[in-house]
């Protein structure tokens, strides 16, 4: 076997079906590849799925975690079961095009030593213009290094432990597994011909609170990492956060005063800042009343919360607060 393909999943079933039948359509001999699809806890619905593919294309095994860890653990359970010399990672939302993996493993043999990453190139269609979400999800096409479309040899994953499986949500884990192979001096090469395809899934209204939460795992990579989180993440504080924060809360201490001056000084302030971000976010995307109404109202929102995932964060990890 010359190349491992892990697929961490859950309970989705036709994004699942889509990702195999590429990847079964490889330009790669069929019998020198396999596909590992794990799921990221108990999921018979997938599982009876796979059970009904077609025996001849490529072997496809179904592992499962035992509980919900996160995809992570999921890509843990599926490089260490594998026994091949490379190991190619993506994700089940994911459209890997037919050379994908022959530019991975013409990479390989390029590569001395057995101790070696890759990364692909990533397309990210989105609408022409764009809504706030699918801008964000489009930055995977400039990210230097992502789960989603990467391959490493064992002895690399195994050099640096593998993915942190602390890394409970799919955030951050791969730029974490990044900095160590970067670390342990493992070199990291681009692939432009392994080329893979992110479709952007339609999102909920007010997408933009809910993945706030994801924050969290900043505080982990940043502990970890603080040079490398300053250099490649985030250089400098969003300071525009902590000023509508401030304004809001000098608002709320003007009402409880009855110092009307310091009110409405501070209102003005709040909505300024509020209005500007809300005019920043809306640049260059679209201009649809709903999705007008939702970068206003979630722009009111999302500094609260990403203050607050930022403590939550530094707290839980036992971290440093993120400048």
């Amino acid at each position: 076997m010359k190349i491992s393909v892990v697929v961490p999943t859950y309970k989705r079933p036709q994004l699942l079906l889509r990702c195999v039948d590429a990847l079964c359509q490889q330009n790669f001999r069929q019998t020198e590849y396999e596909i590992i699809v794990v799921s990221d806890g108990p999921d018979p619905e997938t599982q009876a799925t796979l059970a009904h593919l077609k025996k001849d294309g490529p072997i496809v095994r179904f592992l499962s975690l035992p509980a919900k860890k996160g995809p992570a653990a999921a890509r843990n359970l599926g490089w260490r079961a594998s026994r091949a010399k490379l190991v190619a990672f993506t994700d089940d939302d994911c459209i890997p095009e037919r050379n994908w993996l022959a530019g991975f493993w013409n990479a390989f043999l390029r590569t001395p030593g057995n101790k070696a990453a890759f990364t692909g190139k990533t397309i990210v269609p989105i609408s022409q213009p764009p809504t706030d979400y699918e801008r964000n999800i489009a930055h995977l096409q400039e990210a230097e290094f992502i789960t989603a479309n990467c391959a490493c040899t064992p002895a690399a994953l195994v050099k640096v432990g593998g993915l942190d499986e602390e890394f409970t949500m799919a955030w951050r884990e791969d730029s974490d597994l990044q900095f160590k192979l970067m670390v342990s001096e493992i070199p990291i090469v681009r692939v432009p011909a392994s080329i893979v395809t992110h479709p952007v899934r339609k999102a909920l209204w007010g997408i933009s609170i809910k993945d706030e939460k994801k924050g969290i795992f900043n505080a982990l990579l940043y502990k970890k990492w603080p040079t490398l989180y300053k250099k490649r993440i985030q250089s400098s504080a969003p300071v525009h956060y902590y000023a509508i924060i401030v304004s809001m809360l000098a608002f709320l201490t003007g009402i409880f005063l009855s110092n009307w001056t310091l009110a409405w000084v501070s209102f003005a302030t709040w909505a300024l800042i509020t209005i500007w971000f809300t005019v920043r976010r809306l640049r260059n995307t679209s201009h649809t009343f709903a999705h007008v109404s939702e970068m206003f109202v979630t722009s009111m929102v999302i500094p609260f919360l990403s203050i607050f995932y930022r403590i939550y964060g530094a707290v839980k990890f036992r971290s440093p607060l993120i400048p």
